[in-house]
């Protein structure tokens, strides 16, 4: 399976790090990449990739897992099905700027989400940062047998989400801190399910510190 994906290289010529944007249900890689045009000015080493999911919707644009309700067991189903060509899609574009799996960012929003922390969950190095806009876990109970890795994570959500409720990621926060994972919760107030100027800011300075951390650290 090969996956068609926009992508935008790093500002300074050289990439130190990559991110990889997982887009949400009818959508497109090309959608998320708005989010560079925010952040590539104070990231000028990172490159950034958004690929398409790889089933067109019946209303536009492209899916990584069907659309079902919040809870439905075979989204976590769903979701094992597509992680391995999805896997093998981000380690493709790590050798493309011959970077180590440890410089990698996944940034989702919805189920784009679901599918940062399954795949970065359990990467076998772990993911400089997982940041996860208005969307949470599945497969919750399965995610300690399961878990390979553990990159820092952040959830930012908006408090009126009618199409996720806030809830579920306030749920996903306590069972990845269970899990051992260092994961923080932002719930922004006003905000449905989407992604204002603020939650890119809040994202920005997450990713810069845990690029910095990992710089200085290791994986």
């Amino acid at each position: 399976m090969t996956l068609s994906a926009a992508r935008r290289s790093a500002q300074s010529g050289k990439a130190e790090w990559l991110v990889v944007f997982l887009h949400g249900y009818g959508s497109h890689g090309a959608d998320l990449m708005s989010f560079a045009d925010y952040w590539q000015s104070s990231m000028e080493n990172v490159a950034f990739v958004a690929p398409d999911g790889p089933e067109a919707t019946k209303d536009g644009g492209f899916q990584w897992i069907g659309k079902r309700p919040a809870g439905d067991p075979r989204l976590y189903d769903d979701a094992v099905a597509v992680a391995p060509p999805v896997h093998d899609f981000i380690d493709a574009e790590l050798a493309r700027e011959n970077l180590d799996a440890s410089r990698l960012a996944l940034v989702g929003f919805s189920q784009g989400t679901v599918m940062a922390l399954h795949l970065g969950l359990r990467r076998a190095v772990a993911p400089a940062a997982v940041l996860g806009y208005s969307g949470g876990l599945v497969g919750a109970d399965r995610l300690a047998a399961e878990i390979t890795s553990k990159p820092p994570v952040m959830l930012v959500h908006g408090e009126q989400d009618e199409l996720a409720p806030l809830y579920g990621m306030m749920a996903s926060v306590k069972v990845l801190t269970e899990a051992g994972v260092a994961c923080q919760g932002l719930p922004l107030p006003g905000l449905g399910h989407a992604v204002d100027a603020n939650a890119l800011v809040y994202g920005a300075r997450f990713l810069l510190s845990a690029f910095a951390y990992r710089e200085k650290h290791g994986a």
